[in-house]
């Protein structure tokens, strides 16, 4: 499946205007503090908001979608006692770094790379089984949230199944592969890895904001 055109919008970078990549938005807000920007699924939208107030998206969720009160009651409310992760990848592939938040402050509890050469589902796997690892260390009843479902099955598989070839690009990466993949091996752990559900509760909190 063709992945969506998504649109980001910059109010305060090098350049300010509408964007249609990622590394577009990158170039125009790297290095700059402060620095204001957010993606939109339309041009429509992105248009509107780049003639709008940036505080006015500031902070909002992406991703959630009009669900019923009968598929929101059976979904519930998020886990604040818990830690999300996610990752991101500039190309698939491309540059990837991972990181690990507390679900309910935001705060980084551990972050990887960025590693010259990595897919997003790499990224994904290789920051749950961080997150295992960073919940069994400190003897937590925690519960981990990831928003992939390819990532949880790989964890659950304790095998990473990637097309990605191994290349002097990725050696980093690999070797953080093998390592996840023994520790899953040689591990127990009792910590309930759950699906985040971003149609009703937005982006996970450990969202890179570059979708």
């Amino acid at each position: 499946m063709a992945k969506k055109q998504k649109f980001y919008v910059v109010w305060k970078g090098k350049h300010t205007g509408i964007f249609e990549s990622w590394g577009d938005c990158k170039a125009q807000i790297e290095g700059i503090k402060g620095a204001q920007y957010k993606s939109f699924s339309t041009f429509v939208e992105a248009k509107k908001a780049f003639n709008s107030n940036y505080l006015e998206y500031k902070g909002k969720s992406k991703g959630k979608s009009e669900l019923t009160p009968e598929e929101l009651l059976r979904i519930g409310e998020a886990n604040m006692n818990s830690i999300s992760v996610d990752a991101a990848s500039s190309g698939n592939p491309g540059v990837m770094e991972y990181q690990g938040v507390d679900t309910k402050t935001k705060k980084q509890l551990f972050k990887q790379g960025p590693f010259d050469e990595g897919t997003n589902n790499i990224g994904e796997f290789l920051a749950l089984v961080h997150g295992l690892a960073f919940l069994k260390q400190q003897n937590s009843k925690r519960i981990i949230y990831s928003d992939s479902r390819i990532a949880i099955g790989w964890v659950q598989k304790k095998k990473c199944k990637t097309n990605l070839k191994p290349s002097s690009k990725n050696t980093a990466v690999f070797k953080l592969i093998q390592r996840a993949e023994n520790w899953l091996k040689n591990n127990d752990y009792n910590t309930p890895i759950v699906k985040w559900e971003t149609k009703a509760w937005g982006e996970i909190p450990a969202d890179f904001g570059r979708k």
